[in-house]
């Protein structure tokens, strides 16, 4: 009879301490998608797919941008999701693909992932490297082209060993890590 109130006692143990493990599991996945959400999916996945970006960089972007306030506005002027600036704006619309007529206010949410996706696409079709277009997304192409340029910055002048903007370094590194996230929860 002591045998068995043992085995019971180690069964009723381990059971508690799968239900442990099982609770912190579950706590530990709700509290990163709540941190890391998939709002506004359509639209991200229908202009990830159109532009041929990874759906989850542009939630990375999206995350470390603005935290999913279609309201952000930065202190440059930046607005939306995606935080673009209006002259970027101005300047996308004139280089849609094909002529394409892409209407809509900045501040909308649909029109702000799509013309930021875009944007990413051009970066990373300029750059290759994700990171040095991420950059660029952040500091615009003139300063990236001219960092890709000094040898100090950039050994093969296609990628940066350094990058001289603490802003830029530490935006690029969020969104790095944001996208790892991302892909861990989702794809």
């Amino acid at each position: 009879m002591i045998k068995s109130k043992r085995t019971v006692s180690a069964a009723v143990y381990i059971l508690l301490l799968c239900l442990s493990f099982y609770t912190v599991y579950r706590g530990y996945s709700y509290f990163y998608h709540e941190l890391y959400p998939l709002k506004y999916e359509a639209y991200v996945e229908k202009a990830a797919q159109k532009y041929g970006v990874e759906e989850a960089l542009v939630f990375a972007v999206i995350h470390t941008e603005s935290h999913f306030d279609e309201d952000a506005r930065s202190h440059a002027g930046a607005l939306g999701l995606m935080q673009i600036m209006p002259a970027t704006y101005e300047w996308l619309q004139t280089h849609i693909p094909n002529g394409e007529n892409l209407s809509g206010e900045l501040s909308e949410p649909e029109t702000n992932i799509e013309y930021g996706v875009y944007m990413l696409s051009i970066l990373l079709d300029k750059y290759k490297d994700e990171t040095t277009a991420i950059c660029a997304y952040n500091a615009g192409m003139g300063n990236v082209d001219k960092w890709l340029a000094d040898s100090q910055l950039s050994f093969d002048g296609t990628t940066l060993a350094n990058v001289p903007y603490t802003e830029t370094a530490n935006y690029a590194e969020k969104v790095c890590a944001a996208k790892k996230i991302y892909k861990k929860l989702y794809y």
